[in-house]
């Protein structure tokens, strides 16, 4: 169906749509209009939704915007990028950047995100603009914090505070004046802490003949020094000070001491060799002496062992004997070389008669060793004497009650135990010893020499039924020849 003329002209006069049109100016400001109006309405819904009480911006971490982590990271990363630049910004002169910094930007901006008077996008903007850095302000330490540093104390008042566990500085104290009175204030307090320290700034600030010659008066602040350097293993400077005080006993040992550090047997040797050379005290070079004698055997001892070792005429040892004590090598000797000959190194009564060791620690010493290999016969020789009539007695230089506990400990029989109790010269303490060990024979013979029939007949009910021990007790129960006590 066809429309008419009239039909045609109302449809494209009423439409919406216009039609295409040659004026292209007229055109052009219809769309920059419609534009504007776009603009215009996306910035009023912005600045509707600028309101941070109803919106929490989120930033590309995730954090909200204006807090203090995102702060904090913000930061960080513009440090980051002024990685090479001046830690602060340079200062633009020009009146344009002066009123627009001031005019839209604040401290409270830089926490919150966003400007005085301008949009969060703004902020934004200003972030990436190279000639202007935002930093977070530093928070300076209250002044009375450092007072105990800029303060004028005087020697006197810095020795006080020091007493008190204060902190203090020292190296305002630059004259000898000033460092000998702190020295002095410190000894007169008696706080040893405080000595030290101020010995420890003398040390380090003024020279060796200088700090020696001071310390001469000071008899008290050069024993805290001498304790502080062996304490801190200062042993060169330590030896510099004996040496500057005339000291050379002390030098001496402090120099013989070095042995302690030496690990091959054969160097500590003839380190020890020559420090006989060393200005000790007669007491003092006779131990010296020893040592290095003593060191000097003890090589020997051990090479030949290690020779008869391998050879098969000696036991594998359980024991070193290398850098060991006199005693711990008379054990030695006593345990592996008992029997040798007089003449040689690793004889017992040779180690005894260098050495000079007393007969009483030689007889201890000897009767472990031999009583740990269970020698008994050796063990019995050591206490077997001969008098001028050729009598044989047993003789001990010390009590043979620690004999006792010697055997004891080395898991001796009782037969052997019970030859040894029976030597206690005290009855009571014999008795006692006969009744832990079990030797029954010395505690019934020992009631029967003190007539106590009681004792015997109360020890009868301790002994085996139908024991030998039993039937004795009865024995002497029964013998009218005794005359009992009660």
């Amino acid at each position: 169906m066809m429309k008419s003329k009239a039909d045609e002209e109302e449809y494209w006069n009423s439409s919406k749509y216009k039609a295409f049109t040659f004026d292209d100016e007229d055109d052009e400001f219809s769309r920059l209009k419609e534009s504007k109006q776009a603009v215009n309405s996306i910035r009023r819904l912005v600045e509707e939704d600028d309101d941070e009480e109803d919106v929490e911006k989120i930033s590309w971490s995730g954090e909200p915007v204006g807090s203090i982590s995102w702060s904090v990271n913000e930061t960080a990363a513009s440090n980051q990028r002024t990685d090479r630049e001046p830690a602060f910004p340079k200062i633009n002169t020009d009146s344009s950047t002066t009123s627009k910094s001031q005019s839209g930007y604040s401290l409270s901006s830089l926490f919150k995100g966003k400007t005085k008077g301008g949009s969060f996008q703004q902020f934004t903007d200003s972030l990436t603009d190279s000639s202007l850095r935002l930093y977070a302000p530093e928070l300076r330490k209250p002044k009375s914090e450092y007072k105990d540093y800029i303060s004028d104390w005087s020697p006197e008042e810095t020795v006080q505070r020091m007493q008190h566990g204060k902190a203090v500085s020292l190296e305002k104290f630059r004259s000898l004046q000033d460092k000998l009175l702190l020295l002095d204030f410190s000894v007169s307090a008696n706080d040893g802490n405080v000595i030290t320290a101020v010995l420890i700034y003398l040390k380090r600030t003024l020279s060796k003949e200088v700090l020696f010659r001071e310390l001469q008066s000071r008899q008290t602040a050069l024993r805290h020094l001498i304790c502080y350097l062996r304490e801190s293993r200062d042993h060169r400077l330590l030896q510099e000070l004996f040496r500057a005080l005339g000291r050379t006993e002390d030098e001496a040992l402090l120099k013989y001491k070095e042995h302690l550090s030496i690990a091959d047997e054969n160097k500590r040797r003839d380190f020890l060799k020559s420090c006989l050379s060393l200005p000790f005290s007669p007491e003092d070079l006779a131990l010296v002496q020893d040592h290095y004698t003593l060191l000097e055997r003890q090589i020997i001892i051990e090479a030949t062992d290690r020779q008869a070792e391998r050879g098969g005429n000696l036991p594998t040892k359980k024991m070193p004997i290398l850098n060991m004590s006199l005693i711990t090598t008379l054990y030695y000797c006593c345990f592996y070389h008992y029997s040798e000959a007089k003449n040689t190194f690793s004889s017992p009564l040779n180690v005894r008669q260098t050495f000079k060791i007393s007969e009483k620690q030689f007889f201890v010493t000897a009767l472990a060793a031999r009583a740990e290999l269970k020698e008994w016969l050796d063990v019995d020789a050591l206490f077997t004497c001969r008098n001028w009539l050729g009598f044989t007695k047993k003789k001990s230089p010390l009590s043979f009650q620690r004999v006792v506990d010697i055997l004891q400990k080395n898991s001796a029989p009782t037969q052997v135990l019970q030859d040894y109790v029976a030597l206690v010269d005290d009855a009571e303490l014999r008795i006692t010893l006969a009744q832990k060990h079990k030797c029954h024979d010395i505690v019934i013979n020992t009631y029967r020499d003190l007539k106590d029939r009681q004792q015997l007949l109360g020890y009868r009910g301790k002994v085996e039924t139908g024991s030998a021990e039993e039937k004795r007790i009865d024995e002497l129960l029964t013998n009218q020849q005794i005359r009992w006590k009660n």
